[in-house]
């Protein structure tokens, strides 16, 4: 099983065999489709991380049809039932069409656009380089081409949503891209980078003060147990679902030791109820429905979800973004069984 963190955005999608040509139009609809082998009845989920809608798309026989109407360009992200995910870069009147087999995913061909085409390019090379080649290989993409939507993809992907991101790095390539595009994403991107840099593993909690689902007002020295993690998640994303998961299954194992923060990045708090229930979790739930212009995601600098940050008693920060929810437990266990040693 194949892994994608999906945070800025952190994006992707199935494959099946080419359909037709795929062709452009600046108004209509985008459309989506395909057909591919070894699968006849599917369910997939595509989902814009950004404004936070999903929608599910079913598979028959073989084909996948969809359409709809958007704004604006747009990177999305098609999800399918093994956690297997890749970029969409979708625009109004875009018909884009995927081919491929099941079984080989890594090998899917997406045409319609030239980001697209870019995108499964540098994806196939990617399946015979070693993670610096790949590394390489994305950096001189942004350098080469820093206006291409997919540049920002791979910005997100290679140097931010890593076991150790590169945020000195990720800075100066967003500039590169900043200067070539006027996207508000980057602008913000560029932003909350900023912080990032400035507050690496070992640096303090900053200050901040936030309302929770409850009405309770929520701030640092609320955590000030053995343990301390603020997570940013959201609903529509299936790895922050994962790590709230196993959240709770360590705050039910260190209910004295683990303190939390759940901040969501849905519009309305009653986007995360299926999730937290009638806010049971023993922990700070937030939702103040401004999403990505959240005040606490320029505070912590976060750039994608889910983004966690793990702090000890004192407030340092000894981990962001552990690249699992298996890491995640790792930190947090980590810090619990220094308080026993002592």
């Amino acid at each position: 099983m194949q892994r994608h963190h999906s945070r800025l955005i952190p994006l992707l999608l199935l494959g099946g065999m080419l359909l037709t040509a795929a062709c452009t139009s600046s108004d209509g609809p985008f459309r989506l489709e395909g057909r591919f082998r070894n699968m006849n009845q599917a369910e997939f989920y595509l989902y814009d991380a950004v404004k936070g809608w999903k929608d599910t798309i079913i598979v028959r026989d073989g084909r996948l049809s969809y359409q709809r109407n958007l704004d604006d360009t747009a990177t999305l992200t098609l999800l399918f039932p093994n956690f297997t995910a890749m970029p969409i870069f979708a625009q109004p009147g875009a018909r884009i069409t995927v081919k491929g087999d099941a079984s080989h995913l890594r090998e899917t061909e997406i045409e319609g656009t030239q980001e697209n085409e870019d995108m499964t390019a540098f994806r196939l090379q990617a399946n015979q380089q070693t993670p610096p080649e790949v590394k390489k290989a994305a950096r001189q993409f942004i350098e080469e081409k820093p206006a291409s939507p997919v540049s920002l993809y791979l910005l997100q992907r290679y140097f931010l949503q890593t076991v150790t991101p590169d945020y000195k790095l990720a800075y100066q390539l967003c500039d590169s891209i900043l200067h070539a595009t006027e996207n508000g994403l980057v602008v913000r991107l560029h932003k909350q980078l900023q912080p990032l840099g400035n507050a690496p593993v070992g640096s303090k909690l900053p200050a901040f003060s936030a309302k929770d689902t409850k009405g309770k007002t929520v701030t640092q020295k609320k955590l000030q147990a053995q343990a301390n993690v603020i997570i940013f998640w959201a609903s529509w994303s299936s790895d922050s679902r994962v790590n709230m998961a196993q959240l709770r299954r360590l705050h039910d194992e260190h209910k004295e030791q683990l303190a939390i923060m759940a901040v969501a990045l849905d519009a309305k708090p009653s986007d995360i109820k299926p999730y937290t229930g009638d806010d049971s979790l023993a922990w700070h739930n937030i939702c103040d429905g401004k999403m990505w212009q959240s005040p606490l995601v320029t505070t912590f600098g976060i750039a994608t979800v889910p983004a966690c940050i793990v702090a000890d008693k004192q407030g340092n920060i000894v981990a962001r973004n552990p690249a699992t929810a298996n890491d995640l437990k790792e930190k947090v266990e980590a810090l619990i069984k220094t308080k026993e040693k002592n």
